[in-house]
């Protein structure tokens, strides 16, 4: 059962919207890269929706995974063609059960009370990669197409990596030691034996054909491509799954994205039109 929605106090003073027409979005307003942008709390956590200028009939939107506003040419050019942008702040639950639930109660929100698509397309940076893929297992109905850049598709490789003897890359045992609090896992040995990393649940996604987008630098020393979006792309491919990646030859861990975002928003809007929407 989803957890019960808990709105800021402000959703009370907004008036009921017509049968036809979403209500209009709470909190505090500001601007946003020149777009209305709004701040409020769901189940506890912060959230962000910013509003494009134009909004097209079904009213498409991308949910970011992780970092909200970090290297953002791909939500910017997605918000200039009626996308709308949304994110939840749960930054040290790395994808979880506790996560999903958390993004659950966000989704309905969005869902049936703004009138969003039910279908919205993820994009997950680095860590945000855990959220979104979480996400697209266990909701691959309620998942549009999936963006990682550089993403973290498997702990083991990243915050684990060569400190835990799980990969090749510099990991974070701070951030290792916040994992298996987020998980609720009782030691080292749970958590490596754990079959629900993104690398290890990607059949749902491929029987819902859920097109995947995976760009990634060829000499990222944080979360190595060998041991994460290389995996996601060859199991993929195996599965029959729609995918597709850029690699930037010689590229670390960051920047992000690509110098020209057109690739990215391409992916997402051809992802959109072959659902069947407006």
């Amino acid at each position: 059962m989803r957890a019960v929605v808990a709105v800021a106090s402000i959703l009370i003073l907004c008036p009921a919207a017509d049968a036809d027409e979403p209500a209009p979005f709470p909190g505090a307003i500001c601007r946003w890269n020149g777009f209305v942008r709004h701040d409020f709390r769901v189940y506890g956590a912060d959230v962000i929706v910013v509003e494009p200028k134009e909004q097209p009939l079904g009213r498409p939107w991308a949910w970011r995974g992780e970092f909200f506003g970090a290297f953002p040419d791909a939500d910017l050019e997605l918000l200039r063609g009626g996308w709308h942008l949304a994110y939840m702040s749960v930054p040290d639950l790395f994808g979880s059960p506790k996560a999903v639930a958390r993004w659950e109660a966000f989704y309905d929100l969005l869902v049936k009370e703004y009138g969003v698509s039910p279908r919205p397309a993820l994009i997950g940076l680095s860590r945000g990669a855990l959220y979104c893929k979480a996400w697209a297992a266990a909701h691959p109905d309620e998942t549009l197409a999936v963006y990682l850049d550089n993403g973290v598709c498997d702990f083991k490789s990243w915050p684990g990596g060569w400190p835990k003897g799980l990969g090749t890359g510099a990991g974070s045992p701070e951030e290792w030691v916040k994992l298996l609090d987020a998980y609720d896992f009782e030691d080292d040995r749970e958590a490596i034996t754990y079959r629900g990393n993104p690398v290890d649940r990607l059949g749902p996604l491929a029987e819902a054909e859920i097109p995947i987008l995976l760009v990634y630098g060829d000499s990222d020393e944080t979360v190595p491509h060998r041991e994460n979006s290389e995996v996601v792309y060859d199991r993929y491919r195996a599965l029959g799954g729609p995918v597709e990646r850029v690699v930037k030859a010689g590229a670390d861990h960051h920047p992000h994205g690509l110098t020209d975002p057109r690739p990215v928003v391409e992916f997402i809007e051809r992802a959109w039109r072959d659902w069947g929407r407006p």
